[in-house]
């Protein structure tokens, strides 16, 4: 099966739905974006640029046919996606393969009405989706295997690296390792030990830059398990082990400081600032990426 022949179909026109569509376009896959908002829609249209051609855009969600894959990309509610994913297998072929785009509600919990659950899977993809390529593939207790295999050779057609869990959880892999490390962040924010700034820095520019190079595990292995552990043994006992938010959190947004879009989190942020930030920040994960790129094909080599 060519890239040419695919058929998809993306619900939901927000941020995630249009980078998703303007992927699958540029890929040469045959897209429709559903959206029930006429404005939503019409602001994704506008934001495809010059690929807005080329993709159907529809306020019905009657998705219709014979679609490759349907993906849910609407709200993080479970009982929305539930609606929405029941009205979407409704109206496709039983061979059509339905995807949610979710950052960590569990799969089950979204499929659980589905007539056929078997063709069903979670696909995380990570904003912006047309550009970051790592996507983990979630499957529920009743997804085919073949299923998973035929969603991750899709993927793989998109210039993506799927990364296929072994067992749900919830937060999947990558929302849990970002909520562990934003738990300490906020603790020695509250503690005092450093400033906002001088946070952001030490980490960006120690452990990010190693990020983008090694993953955790190999990063271990180069400094020595060992040495991990010996610090393990003296470190762990002093960290945060909260089961709740952080204090700073909850005030932070119950003051309205929800971050860029509001015009302040941690920094004061303007329309200019972020929209500057947010281009800068795509040209600069373009030059990242082939950084990684080369230094992968430098490893296997």
């Amino acid at each position: 099966m060519q890239d040419n022949s695919l058929q998809a179909v993306v619900v939901g026109a927000g941020t995630m739905g249009t980078t998703l569509a303007k992927l699958m376009t540029a890929h040469g896959v045959k897209v429709s974006v559903v959206d029930t908002n006429p404005q939503v829609l019409e602001t994704s249209r506008l934001r495809m640029g010059a690929n807005a051609d080329a993709i159907c855009f529809t306020t019905e969600l009657a998705v219709g046919g014979s679609p490759d894959f349907v993906i849910e990309s609407v709200t993080e509610n479970v009982s929305i996606k539930q609606k929405v994913v029941a009205q979407i297998e409704a109206d496709v072929a039983d061979s059509t393969i339905i995807m949610t785009n979710t950052s960590g509600i569990p799969i089950d919990d979204i499929g659980s009405a589905m007539r056929i659950p078997q063709r069903f899977l979670g696909t995380h993809f990570f904003n912006p989706a047309d550009i970051v390529p790592t996507v983990e593939v979630v499957p529920d207790s009743h997804t085919e295997a073949s299923v998973v295999e035929q969603a991750c050779r899709w993927l793989k057609r998109l210039g993506k690296r799927p990364a296929v869990l072994n067992t749900c959880v919830p937060g999947f892999v990558a929302n849990r390792i970002q909520h562990a490390v934003m738990r300490e962040c906020l603790s020695l924010l509250e503690k005092g030990v450093v400033e906002v700034d001088a946070l952001d820095d030490i980490v960006q520019y120690s452990i990010g830059i190693r990020m983008a190079l090694n993953g955790p595990l190999c990063q271990r292995d180069l400094n020595g398990l060992d040495t991990h552990l010996n610090i393990a043994r003296y470190l762990y006992t002093d960290l945060d082990a909260r089961q709740e938010p952080a204090a700073l959190l909850e005030d932070y947004v119950a003051q309205g400081r929800l971050g860029a879009k509001a015009g302040r989190g941690f920094y004061h942020w303007s329309d200019g600032s972020y929209a500057q930030h947010q281009a800068q920040e795509r040209e600069s994960l373009q030059c990242i990426l082939e950084i990684a790129a080369q230094h992968s094909r430098g490893n296997e080599s």
